[in-house]
């Protein structure tokens, strides 16, 4: 019981851990602070996005749209700085506004509608990356204040600022889940609707906040992506989804909600970073890094799965023994 406990709890860092060792022994250029750096840089956009795809996951959803947010802000934000010549920071605000609109509305249409929360998001993803396309032309657009460039790829001392920006938000991450009552309103969302509704909890004004989130965090992902390629393009967010989804469900986060930590959503996307720069380093196409990747998400899913149906039959088991108990 100790062992199962213990690895349910510190698993995570053991398998970073592990990881951090095969590589380094696989490649001599792994632990170098120069390609540390370059992980975590490679990995804000993820990070950021993880933080608000975890608040959604802790009420019991899922958002497939984050993708095409990041591709439509990647587009959109480049558009009004260059066609329209609109002060940097003004576009980044009204892009981050919008992507806030479409989330709210994503939120509405599962609350109000009661249409699933994959399907919805799956609408959204299809929708927002049309929209790019269509905007774009299906061309990069390039072009705006060179001074843009520093959010994704400048410095501050030697961290590099998309990484200064990812701890921030992981900061707030953790604010918000472990000092506000809205963070413990999607704890107790996800753990039990209906006694969360009782408790006296606005369920409905909550998962659409929770889904408005979602999208400002994915904005401020595609603006930071916008700064370091120095073009909007269409195509940026292509199966970007899937990586969040896998990091935040690798970092523990349950797939039916109520359980999850922000310390673990941090391993899982340091995990995902040092898998994917750990095969290149190797070699491995891209092809087999999919492949890998998508065995690490049924794994995931399936370790999560496993382990609330042993919770629930030790619970049950629990209540039984008490009613056996009472009833003697």
């Amino acid at each position: 019981m100790k062992n199962t406990t213990f690895f349910q709890k510190y698993g995570i860092v053991v398998v970073l851990a592990g990881l951090i060792v095969f590589f380094t022994i696989m490649s001599p250029a792994f632990l170098t602070v120069d390609n540390l750096f370059n992980v975590a840089r490679q990995v804000s956009m993820i990070g950021i996005t993880s933080v608000g795809m975890m608040f959604v996951m802790l009420t019991g959803g899922i958002d497939l749209s984050v993708g095409s947010v990041l591709a439509f802000v990647n587009v959109v934000c480049a558009y009004f700085m260059v066609k329209m010549n609109m002060n940097p920071w003004a576009a980044c605000l009204l892009c981050m506004v919008i992507s806030a609109g479409f989330g709210f509305l994503n939120g509405v249409i599962i609350t109000k509608w009661r249409v699933p929360p994959i399907i919805s998001s799956m609408g959204f993803m299809n929708i927002l990356s049309g929209l790019a396309f269509i905007i774009s032309g299906g061309l990069p657009i390039y072009g705006f204040d060179p001074n843009f460039t520093i959010m994704g790829q400048g410095y501050i001392s030697i961290i590099p600022i998309p990484v200064i920006i990812m701890i921030g938000i992981f900061i707030l991450g953790w604010f918000i889940l472990n000092k506000t009552y809205f963070g413990r309103y999607f704890y107790a969302i996800g753990g039990n609707e209906e006694a969360a509704k009782l408790a006296g909890i606005n369920v409905i004004s909550t998962k659409q906040m929770v889904y408005m989130l979602s999208g400002i965090f994915a904005s401020l992902a595609g603006i930071i992506m916008l700064s370091r390629l120095n073009s909007g393009q269409p195509t940026t967010g292509t199966g970007f989804e899937f990586e969040v989804i896998i990091a935040v469900v690798l970092g523990g986060v349950s797939v039916n909600g109520g359980s999850g930590r922000i310390f673990g959503v941090v391993i899982g996307v340091l995990i995902m970073g040092i898998l994917s720069n750990g095969l290149v380093l190797m070699n491995v196409n891209d092809y087999v890094q999919d492949v890998v990747q998508g065995i690490v998400l049924v794994i995931a899913v399936g370790f999560d799965c496993v382990s609330k149906a042993k919770s629930e039959s030790k619970l049950k088991e629990s209540v039984k023994n008490k009613g056996n108990a009472v009833s003697a």
